[in-house]
């Protein structure tokens, strides 16, 4: 049995939105730390812009700050100079080496940031995302002269954003950075060059919530879930349904989630004459969500590469359907192969091929025998690679190295 990593000292979590509707896996992380006994602070860089909240939430411990993201004037900012002035002796190298990643809000966030820090003692900072939560947490923690690091996802490294977000200088000066998948390790490596503090974490389920059922031989229901954005690919699971109703089947499909793309689902789903066959069910609570996949017969993922260059790193919902025992048929985008191998962990089709996805769809609903071999063979790796537990333990192995290179730095100096 794998060793668990015990605390460190009091981290603090810098996340741009806090909470956010699809990011249970923030939630699982720190919910894993605080079983563990690590001293967690939550600081949240701009307002929450949902209505719909997981019910896992209340079960999080840690103190919420959210560092004020608006000013009129210069007031606040020089109200935090000045602090930054009293309390961090080394503010003013900071901001002169800061190499323009940052833009004025977020300097003014991190002299907050900063400030707190310090004075919470808070020994290190670890940001999710490597955009704006990480451009502040970076400047914060040179500010008060400690470490940082950072969780890449996906869109953070894929996407192509209009102001660059410097992940070379983020990557150069964090502590360390982890990420979802191998494919984004390769891909970080070969687009800035191999890092020795460049590791893949899995993002980790809580695996006591999430018992395996073996799937339900007289279940006929395929189930979706995600926000109803173009990276999803539900546009495609819409067209293959269509072609499985051309075929003379009669497939039902239940989308849970919401999104920018949900207005244009509908008129697809309306236009294809498909409104008895497929239901947006909007966004759920987790509990709901779970429910839902005990009575479905199979997931389907069609992730694809959005036209903006967004894509998934590795889908939550993934890991929690194959966690819990629904078979599933997903695509060949980043890492999803490290999790659904085809024909093993599950069904893979090709991106953007709605006749594939059909055909993998209608081999699951057929074959009994085989849903209930890749259910087994699913929940094996998942106990195996994705347990929140070791993964929470693994990221605060990488926080004890840093801290400890750091303290033999000042002991050397």
């Amino acid at each position: 049995m794998t060793a668990i990593t015990p605390p460190v000292g009091r981290i603090g979590y810098v996340l741009k939105r806090y909470p956010r509707f699809s990011e249970t896996f923030i939630v699982t992380e720190i919910l894993a730390h605080e079983a563990a006994g690590q001293d967690i602070d939550i600081f949240a860089l701009r307002p929450v812009d949902e209505t719909h909240f997981q019910d896992m939430l209340g079960r999080v411990r840690a103190p919420v700050t959210r560092i004020r993201d608006r000013f009129s004037g210069v007031e606040g900012l020089w109200q935090r100079l000045d602090a930054a002035r009293a309390e961090l002796p080394q503010a003013w190298d900071a901001l002169r080496a800061a190499d323009g990643v940052a833009s004025g809000q977020d300097v003014a966030q991190a002299l907050e940031l900063a400030v707190l820090a310090k004075r919470r003692g808070l020994v290190h900072l670890h940001a999710h995302f490597g955009t704006v939560s990480t451009s502040v947490a970076r400047l914060a923690a040179a500010m008060a002269g400690i470490g940082y690091s950072f969780t890449a996802h996906a869109k953070d490294i894929y996407h192509d954003y209009t102001t660059p977000q410097r992940l070379d200088l983020k990557l150069r000066d964090a502590d360390f950075c982890v990420t979802v998948s191998d494919y984004n390790i390769a891909h970080l490596q070969g687009r800035f060059g191999p890092g020795p503090r460049l590791a893949r974490v899995y993002n980790g389920l809580d695996l006591g919530r999430f018992t395996h059922v073996p799937p339900d031989a007289d279940a006929t229901e395929i189930l979706a879930v995600g926000r109803l954005v173009e990276k999803k690919g539900f546009h495609i699971l819409i067209e293959a349904i269509r072609l499985m109703v051309a075929e003379g089947r009669m497939p039902v499909c239940r989308i849970v989630g919401d999104g920018d793309e949900r207005e244009n689902l509908a008129c697809q789903i309306r236009d294809a004459g498909l409104s008895d066959h497929i239901r947006l069910e909007g966004p759920r609570p987790q509990s709901e969500v779970i429910a839902m996949i005990r009575r479905a017969a199979l997931m389907a993922c069609p992730c694809v590469v959005g036209s903006d260059g967004n894509r998934d790193g590795l889908p939550t919902v993934l890991v929690e359907a194959m966690a819990l025992g629904l078979p599933v048929v997903s695509t060949d985008v980043v890492g999803i192969p490290e999790l659904v191998r085809d024909g093993d962990t599950g069904l893979v089709a090709p991106e953007s091929d709605p006749q594939a996805l059909a055909t993998a769809m209608a081999r699951l609903l057929d074959d009994v025998a085989l849903r209930r071999d890749l259910s087994l063979r699913a929940r094996a790796l998942i106990a195996q690679s994705f347990d929140a537990t070791t993964a929470a333990s693994a990221l605060r192995g990488y926080w004890a190295d840093a801290l400890a290179r750091r303290a033999n730095g000042r002991e050397a100096a």
